[in-house]
């Protein structure tokens, strides 16, 4: 039976892109299925932004968002549901950092610090990437990072990440 209170849970933050089709719509069903599980529940989530790509520039913005919330799943047992998730909406094997249909990233896991060859928490290009800052901070600035024993917003203060992230509602790019 499942246990409700929030000590049995581990607090999650999650990010969730997209640039192909209706990214927005990835996202949104990526949430729900997520939540829909009973896996993980949602307590907050970051405004969507439009973010220049990442490592290569030749393919469409992504949307972007962070979640946060609460699992009773360990660690790898939750990369594998993410990763499960980023399946059923039919995201395809492709070479690092082009496009794709959805992508789920675990950022933080409560305060562990794992480094195994199919996990590394906390994520390790947190620090180098604002389309993950951005989102991070309007939810999280005082998550202290358990590497680097500070702030999401001192993170995103010294950030060198020069690519453009645009708040939905201010953004002209879909």
């Amino acid at each position: 039976m499942k246990r409700n209170d929030k000590q049995s849970q581990t607090k999650v933050l999650l990010s969730l892109g997209s640039n192909i089709g209706d990214k927005i719509d990835y996202i949104k069903k990526a949430m729900n299925l997520l939540t829909r599980s009973g896996i993980f529940n949602i307590i907050q989530k970051s405004s969507y932004y439009f973010t220049e790509p990442y490592g290569i520039s030749e393919q469409s913005w992504y949307a972007n968002i962070v979640v946060e919330g609460y699992t009773e799943l360990g660690a790898n047992s939750f990369l594998q549901f993410c990763k499960s998730i980023e399946y059923m909406l039919g995201r395809k094997i492709r070479k690092r950092w082009t496009e794709r249909e959805i992508d789920i990233d675990i950022l933080f896991f409560g305060n562990s610090i794992i480094q195994t060859k199919k996990l590394e928490i906390p994520h390790p290009q947190i620090q180098f990437r604002n389309f993950v800052l951005v989102p991070l901070n309007e939810i999280e600035p005082n998550f202290v990072h358990p590497v680097f024993n500070v702030t999401i917003s001192e993170l995103f203060s010294i950030s060198k990440d020069k690519l453009q992230v645009i708040k939905k509602d201010d953004a002209r790019r879909n």
